[in-house]
């Protein structure tokens, strides 16, 4: 989970100012999508700095919303070049 977390925290654009930009075909609104992964990662740092263990399902879970959310961010072309890591 933890590797998990920096992973997401590494590879999506929650610095980038055009993700509170809203363009003119979006599939989903950026700024909310960003700011929803980052209070889930923020909740599972938390959890786990109280001793949690996360069960497969909610690893998998997390790692499932990171996806859809960089899918997402992809088609809304927040990478530039469309090719980020992949996540």
């Amino acid at each position: 989970m933890y590797m998990l977390i920096q992973q997401a925290r590494a590879r999506l654009p929650f610095s980038d100012s055009m993700a509170s930009v809203c363009h003119d075909q979006c599939r989903g609104c950026s700024r909310k999508l960003l700011e929803y992964i980052d209070s889930e990662l923020n909740d599972w740092q938390q959890r786990l700095n109280a001793g949690q263990k996360p069960n497969f399902g909610q690893l998998h879970g997390l790692a499932r919303k990171c996806h859809k959310i960089h899918s997402t961010l992809q088609h809304n072309d927040l990478y530039g070049d469309g090719q980020p890591p992949k996540l």
